[in-house]
């Protein structure tokens, strides 16, 4: 089974999670500028949780991009991370309307954590399904930023409940580490499109 399908539904799914979040906007009924200002925090956290989104859809079409084939496995484990992406809206607003509190700044945490073991879980299905040959298997190596990012979700669940604002940080941190492109499986890619081309003239 193809990957076009799936890769669809998963960007439809991202595209509404995108939708719900920016509804939390609500509108002033005030048209002075210091209308805006009560509504900065839940603007903050749909930012980042815009970047957020933003990094999974990114990563997510390298991912399948690098995917030949798809079976019940990677499908159920695709749903599992939409799922968890699915609740971001809800706690981005929470968090929003009650200006970073303590139990809303965690929570936060614990489904960007879930996120990212879904995430994982997709990854690894896929390259179980692929084989150690893939080309999946060959971009991640070591994947040192998908080991570092579940440790700093961690410790900012920890911190929400000392100061929130360190929470906050590491929140961001994370979305700078992945901000910039994932090219390892572009790279992947290149090489093996490269050497094919290079056997072929050879024979």
């Amino acid at each position: 089974m193809g990957t076009n399908r799936l890769e669809a539904f998963s960007d439809g799914v991202l595209a509404i999670i995108i939708t719900i979040m920016v509804l939390e906007l609500k509108v002033p009924h005030d048209a002075r500028p210091e209308a805006l200002w009560p509504l900065l925090p839940v603007l903050l956290s749909y930012i980042l949780s815009f970047v957020y989104i933003g990094i999974y859809w990114n990563n997510h079409h390298h991912m399948l991009h690098a995917t030949h084939r798809v079976n019940g496995a990677i499908m159920w484990a695709n749903l599992h991370l939409l799922f968890w992406l699915s609740l971001i809206p809800f706690v981005t607003g929470w968090m929003g309307e009650n200006h970073f509190a303590p139990v809303p700044t965690a929570l936060y945490g614990v489904i960007l954590l879930m996120a990212a073991i879904a995430y994982w879980m997709l990854q690894r299905a896929i390259m179980t399904e692929q084989g150690n040959n893939s080309l999946l298997t060959a971009a991640v190596g070591h994947d040192m930023k998908g080991k570092l990012s579940p440790i700093l979700y961690v410790l900012a669940i920890f911190f929400a409940f000392i100061h929130q604002w360190i929470a906050q940080a590491l929140y961001v941190a994370v979305a700078l580490l992945w901000l910039i492109p994932d090219q390892r499986i572009a790279r992947a890619i290149t090489n093996r499109e490269k050497a094919n081309h290079d056997d072929q003239n050879r024979a």
